[in-house]
């Protein structure tokens, strides 16, 4: 993205899960953005772009990456965990992912239980496109009755 890309946001506050300032958000989709160019998507071309927000208040972004060999792709979510856990972040406090199209571009399944290694269920997951915001759940929303790191620290 360039500088002169507006910032807008087109959804409005849901239960609170826009807590995190304007500024924070707006710094999510610009990390997001700026990765969506970077995509490697010479298959789909469905460039995706992806940001998290850790617990140190660091943002880690992400591109999806094909390949030939399908399967051996990365998305985008994946690819920012990885940024994220190689600069020592642990926590995650919100995610935003950034696509084009209709419809809201939401993690896949495989990414949604990827993020929840890392979040709580009520970490706010921002969906948006070129043009700002458009959408936010809960990851609960998106995995519910997940399955998460505190089930294999409990006794039987």
């Amino acid at each position: 993205m360039n500088g002169s890309t507006p910032y807008k946001e087109q959804v409005l506050n849901h239960d609170g899960l826009l807590a995190l300032p304007v500024s924070l958000r707006e710094a999510l989709w610009r990390a997001a953005a700026h990765a969506q160019l970077n995509a490697y998507a010479p298959y789909s071309r469905f460039q995706v772009g992806a940001a998290v927000l850790d617990d140190r208040g660091q943002i880690h972004a992400g591109c999806n990456v094909e390949n030939a060999a399908y399967p051996q792709g990365v998305c985008a979510e994946a690819g920012a965990l990885s940024a994220m856990v190689l600069a020592g972040g642990r926590r995650l406090h919100a995610v935003l992912v950034l696509g084009d199209g209709e419809a809201w571009v939401t993690p896949c399944g495989g990414c949604r239980q990827k993020i929840r290694e890392f979040a709580h269920p009520q970490v706010p997951v921002l969906l948006a496109d070129r043009q700002g915001l458009r959408g936010v759940l809960t990851l609960e929303a998106l995995l519910p009755h997940s399955f998460g790191p505190e089930h294999l620290s409990q006794t039987i």
